[in-house]
């Protein structure tokens, strides 16, 4: 046998897969078999871990080798369970060899390759599990083509691609059916629909489409039904009411559409229903109330309106209720008293209103979120009322964007399990209760845009786990306490726009984890510690417009921070803030200035030097008298700018921006005065109208103008473009709905329109500030921007293709789609700007279009070029490709050299073909990048720059692609 074995490998399986069935006809088949098959298909695999070790070929039998079982008769090998034991490579045609392997399991490893029906005898099989793993390409029409014996089959969390085999609906035994996480397309073949004895049904987590056919209602046997995230249409058929057994249907993420059939309340086993994030619309049936099995009812995302019925008081069972993001009004009805079971409710974003019912904080809830509402009364009486039942599992509290009112309940603490508070954007006024130091779970705290007054208590350094502390926007007094320093796991501090005052304390150097601090406006004083440039993760630290003097800390992050981030501290000098610290110097010896005694007695002053006190005295007076003319130039000079400032008091401009001017929280349409509109309802700004005109405060200029920042009355900055083409702008009217329709538009990638102004000659959009500057010059601007990894780079990419696919589906074309319009958060995330502009100006056809932004050259889609062809959201396609491009390898998207002009989606694709694309990604990165992610960005990249705009993917596919191509690497490093 040994010697057999020790044949080169190309003879050992000649031997076996040429010589053995011809051995086979005359001789009883030997038990070796099974050991000459799974010892070549260990050839071809790496064990790194040695899981394998005991297979050895000098065995006569396999059976007692790991992850192998046999036949207690034949001893031939039945079963092969490989699972989690670290192997990687391709699967061979060892297997074959295995004629009466009946389960295999390889999931969990790492095998690559694509799937051939040669991998093994599938129509012996019963159970085939090659889920987790690497495999890849498209499954053969004929890997399915004899399963007659093939009970379960899983080959989720893959790579595969290309549509579902047909072959796989003539598996008539199957009854369970895994195809999840994958990049399956096209539509599932019919034969699936009818395999009757099927029970499980994932095809979950692909890019399948299509709709659910009427004979979905033949899967008598069906209990698991899970069809999320992908694009299926149409309506929820009234065949699946007949599925009698159903207990678990999830069609989230998908384009469904239409009520909810009336059949489906002959579900009474269903526990888990999932549609969120489809079209469903209509209200919500009374005969909801009739699945009383329901464990888990999740409707989030979707259109329906209406009141929410009454019966779902009768959903005892209930246990996860998520009615989000839809268009639900009226109250919270009473009967739910009775979901007794309750332990997650989500009501946020709806219209409702009323009152915050007393039995949510006496049930046995552990998460409630009913942000973005219209609910109000005061935040003391639910937590009060409940005291002498505390709710001792609430562990998640979202009451934001309410109106509720009074004080925070003195007596919070008795919620010993609280996880995360967020009572943000209410009414709130009000010290902060002490006893929220006793809340030692606590890792999340949001009291932000509140009025409450009051010091930061000190007990805040009880609640040692608070990771996030979110405070800004209130009234708050007094010191930032030094017991801040024992939350030992804070990450994020954020408590401007108060009235903070004192010093920064320096226990803050003992929070090593810190990330982001934002203590701008407020009136703090003194000097910043040194000991902060200790903190290794800090990513942001504002502390503009304060009182703050002395010397920045140097080293570190300090060496990098960003000049708006210190600003406004008028006695604050470093590089930072471009201004050098003085220096300090031995105190001056003083010499009596009024003794006449003889030069040469010691201790005198001489004749030369008298005569040098009268010059330095003549030089004081000089000083003395340039600096009373300065003053009163200054005083001339502000009469001046005063009386000049009145003679303009109708100048658009001004009328724009002065904080002089008028503004009621209703605009007025006055024709001198022109119309100001903010959907916050806060008009007013601090500075005039030389923000206009001063080019210091100009950000940059585009196709459509020019865009400044300005700073509102409460120290919030924003942005505003001054539209440069308003001969071609629509009338009032229209530019007013346009905009507004802009402004509703909300996306934490995109960047908020905060409001607009108009006259017929000047037209004003304001947006949110984003303090980061534009990925340009991150990209671009050499030491002025800063490095981004391969981490960054991703997301960047991810962030700005989920803006992009929100926009489209919105049908917003973007049309101007550039690096110089994605701007950078504070905190590295993406902000897509510059978005829609195209639908105010009717007048331009796209050769003016094309005129007015031809700053995106390179970034523009041929069929600009093409008068016949539609400009449709594949342009936005285009330029999101050559924006990838662009991030990936740090180039621009046209490059003029010397003798030549180099087209980036050229040199890549071309660079592709020839085999050598890891060389145009950016050298900055050295190498510290995955190239099993970068690569195929790169080739997505390509695609979306396909010339023929059908070839091009949809937004939400890229997305979609993107994060497959993450999924592999999650937790890895940051590069």
């Amino acid at each position: 046998m040994r010697a057999f074995l020790g044949m080169k490998p190309l003879l050992v399986l000649f031997t076996v897969f040429v010589l053995a069935p011809v051995l086979g006809r005359s001789l009883n088949p030997s038990l070796n078999d099974d050991v000459l098959g799974l010892i070549v298909f260990k050839a071809d695999i790496q064990d790194p871990k040695g899981k394998l070790a005991t297979w050895s070929e000098d065995d006569d039998s396999p059976c007692k080798w790991d992850g192998v079982k046999c036949h207690p008769r034949s001893n031939r090998v039945i079963e092969l369970s490989l699972d989690d034991f670290s192997l990687s490579g391709h699967i061979g045609r060892g297997l074959l060899q295995l004629q009466s392997l009946r389960k295999l399991s390889l999931s969990k490893n790492n095998l690559t390759g694509s799937l051939t029906p040669n991998i093994a005898h599938i129509d012996n099989l019963r159970a085939l599990d090659l889920s987790e793993n690497s495999f890849s390409g498209p499954v053969p029409e004929d890997f399915f083509r004899q399963c007659g014996s093939l009970r379960t089959i899983s080959l989720a969390k893959n790579k595969i691609s290309g549509k579902i085999p047909g072959s796989l609906g003539s598996c008539a035994s199957l009854a369970a059916i895994d195809l999840s996480l994958n990049q399956f397309s096209g539509s599932v073949p019919a034969g699936i629909w009818s395999l009757n004895g099927i029970r499980s049904l994932d095809l979950s987590n692909n890019l399948l489409e299509g709709e659910i056919p009427k004979v979905i209602g033949g899967l008598n046997n069906l209990r698991a039904v899970n069809l999320g995230n992908n694009r299926f249409t149409g309506q929820v058929p009234d065949g699946i009411g007949s599925c009698l057994l159903l207990r678990s249907i999830d069609l989230s993420e998908n384009s469904f559409s239409g009520n909810l059939p009336q059949t489906m309340q002959k579900l009474s086993l269903c526990s888990y229903l999932n549609l969120h994030q489809n079209s469903f619309a209509g209200e919500v049936p009374e005969w909801i109330g009739e699945l009383k099995s329901l464990e888990t009812l999740d409707l989030s995302g979707n259109r329906f309106l209406g009141e929410v019925p009454s019966s779902i008081g009768n959903l005892q069972a209930l246990k996860v209720l998520n009615f989000s993001a839809n268009g639900f009004t009226g109250s919270l009805p009473k009967s739910m008293a009775y979901c007794t079971s309750l332990v997650a409710l989500d009501f946020s974003k709806n219209s409702m209103a009323g009152e915050l019912p007393a039995w949510i904080f006496k049930a046995g809830l552990e998460e409630v979120s009913l942000s973005e509402k219209k609910l109000s009364g005061s935040a003391n009486s639910p937590v009060s009322s409940s005291i002498g039942n505390p709710p001792q599992n609430l562990q998640v509290v979202d009451l934001s964007l309410n109106q509720f009112s009074g004080e925070i309940a003195s007596d919070i603490g008795v919620l010993s399990s609280l996880r995360s508070l967020n009572l943000s954007g209410n009414s709130l006024i009000g010290p902060i209760p002490v006893t929220i130091g006793e809340l030692k779970a606590l890792d999340n705290v949001d009291l932000s845009e509140n009025r409450l007054s009051g010091s930061i208590p000190l007990e805040i350094g009880g609640a040692f786990s608070l990771k996030e502390l979110r405070l800004e926007t209130n009234f708050l007094t007094g010191k930032i306490p030094t017991s801040i320093g024992n939350c030992s796991s804070l990450t994020t501090l954020i408590a401007s726009q108060n009235r903070l005052t004192g010093p920064v304390p320096a226990a803050m150097a003992k929070l090593t984890n810190l990330q982001n601090v934002d203590l701008s406006f407020n009136n703090l004083t003194g000097g910043l510690p040194k000991q902060l440039v200790n903190l290794p993760n800090l990513l942001s630290f504002n502390i503009s417009h304060n009182n703050l003097q002395g010397e920045l800390p140097a080293g570190a992050f300090f060496n990098t921070i960003s000049p708006s981030s210190v600003s406004g501290n008028p006695s604050l000098c470093g590089s930072a803030v471009n201004k050098s610290c003085p220096t300090v110097l031995p105190k001056p010896i003083v010499l009596n200035p009024n003794s006449s005694s003889d030069s040469t007695t010691p201790g005198t002053l001489s004749s030369n030097l008298g005569h040098r006190r009268i010059i330095l005295s003549i030089s004081a007076l000089i000083a003395i008298a340039a600096a009373a003319v300065i003053v009163i130039g200054v005083i001339a000079i502000t009469v001046l700018n005063l009386r000049v400032r009145s003679s303009t008091t109708h100048s658009p401009a001004a009328l724009a921006l002065s904080a002089g001017d008028d503004f009621s929280h209703s605009p007025t349409t006055d024709g001198n005065s022109g119309k100001l509109f903010m959907f916050s309802g806060e008009p007013d700004f601090s500075t005039g109208a030389h923000a206009l005109l001063n080019k210091d405060c100009e950000l940059g200029r585009g196709g459509f103008g020019a865009v400044y920042r300005t700073v509102l009355r409460d120290g919030r900055p924003v942005a505003i473009k001054k539209l440069t083409v308003s001969s071609l702008v629509k009338s009032q009217e229209e530019f007013e709905r346009e905009v507004k329709k802009l402004g509703k538009v909300r996306h934490d990638n995109l960047v908020e329109i905060e409001g607009y102004y108009w006259t017929p000659s000047l037209q004003l959009i304001i947006y949110e500030y984003v303090s980061g500057g534009s990925l340009y010059k991150h990209l671009h601007d050499g030491a002025g921007g800063n490095f981004l990894s391969w981490n960054d780079r991703f997301n960047i990419i991810l962030g700005t293709a989920k803006s992009l696919a929100h926009l489209h589906q919105m049908n917003i074309i973007h049309y101007n789609i550039k690096s110089s319009n994605v701007l950078i958060g504070s905190s590295g995330e993406p902000k897509v700007g510059d978005f829609g502009l195209a639908r105010l100006l009717p007048m331009l056809d796209r050769y003016v279009l094309s005129s007015k932004i031809q700053s995106a050259l390179g970034y523009m889609a041929p069929e600009f070029a093409c008068k016949t062809v539609k400009i449709t959201e594949k342009c936005d396609v285009y330029g999101f490709g050559v924006l990838v491009l662009e991030v990936v390898t740090g180039k621009r998207p046209v490059e003029y050299m010397e003798d030549d002009v180099v087209v980036l989606c050229d040199m890549v694709r071309g660079a592709l073909e020839e085999g050598r694309v890891e060389e145009c990604i950016d050298g900055r990165l050295q190498g510290n990048f995955p190239a099993e992610e970068a690569i195929p960005v790169m080739k997505l990249g390509l695609i979306c720059t396909s010339q023929v705009p059908s070839n091009r993917p949809d937004m939400a596919e890229v997305v979609n692609i993107l994060e497959l191509i993450r999924c592999p690497s999650e937790g890895q490093e940051e590069l």
